[in-house]
């Protein structure tokens, strides 16, 4: 991400980094609106600002955002409205304007997700559709998921994992061999009495056992991560890995193969498996498009 920054700012681009679901991070997006827009606010009675991205970016958890925000400054504003929010793109399918200011007015477009007409490259589909912009359908969750693994092998991800909790991925490698012979029954997640923490606790479970399976047939491959053959070979022992650590039973093969991918690419995109930036920093002679 800081690298990213540096590209940009190197071009003369503005760009900020922000999450749109905290509050102080969205202020330092609105001030350097504000500071943006100071001298068309001083001859404007009202002004427009489009929020415009690809779909499923988060252009409309960052409205809502900006809405209890401005709410706090200018209370007499009308009932706020919320913007539509989705996992998946396409939930915006109008264009919806939001007050956030008065003296000047100051609305905010929430558009829909917008995409370039024709997508330059196969890579660029599959990330786009890695983070949601396009439908899971058009490329399929197997292959997506094929691509994750893919880029984080390629990144040596997996390593990572590995230092970031070093004695629960130990303690676990060893749970992990031993349940090869265990019967479906004994793989079934036990009941706990209370419901809501016993569902933190098992997605946070289920993470650290996909993070230690990814991470010891990545440890154990002896191939070469640039051969093709190679990687595709360790991406098939990982799906097998991941099957037995997210406990999906023995089903049709096709079956299994969608279910472990539909949840790898679930975890992915819950952030539980860490923030990622897929796209690589161009090279310093290459503008920023």
């Amino acid at each position: 991400m800081q690298k990213w920054i540096q590209c940009f700012d190197s071009h003369k681009q503005d760009c900020l980094s922000i999450n749109a679901h905290s509050k102080t991070s969205v202020k330092k997006l609105l001030e350097l609106v504000e500071l943006k827009l100071k001298e068309v606010i001083s001859r404007e009675p009202t002004l427009l600002v489009m929020v415009v991205g690809v779909p499923n970016v988060g252009k409309s958890a960052l409205i809502n955002s900006i809405h209890q925000i401005t709410s706090a400054r200018f209370p007499v504003q009308e009932k706020i409205k919320r913007a539509t929010v989705g996992p998946l793109p396409g939930v915006t399918q109008d264009i919806a304007g939001y007050k956030i200011a008065h003296q000047p007015s100051i609305y905010v477009l929430d558009t829909p997700g917008i995409l370039v007409p024709s997508i330059p490259d196969i890579e660029t589909g599959l990330k786009l559709a890695l983070t949601g912009a396009v439908k899971d359908s058009v490329v399929g969750e197997e292959r997506l998921a094929q691509y994750l693994l893919a880029v984080l092998n390629s990144r040596g991800t997996p390593l990572h994992w590995r230092n970031l909790n070093n004695r629960r991925l130990e303690g676990l490698r060893a749970e992990f061999k031993e349940t090869k012979e265990k019967t479906l029954r004994d793989l079934l997640p036990k009941r706990r009495k209370l419901p809501t923490e016993s569902d933190i606790w098992h997605i946070e479970d289920l993470v650290t056992q996909v993070q230690c399976a990814l991470y010891i047939t990545f440890a154990e491959f002896e191939g070469n991560l640039e051969d093709e053959s190679d990687l595709e070979s360790l991406i098939e022992e990982q799906f097998v890995a991941l099957q037995k650590a997210m406990k999906i039973p023995h089903k049709a093969s096709d079956e299994a193969r969608i279910m472990v991918a539909k949840k790898f690419l679930t975890l992915f995109r819950m952030g539980k498996l860490g923030p990622f930036t897929l796209d690589d920093v161009p090279d310093s002679h290459n503008p920023v498009a």
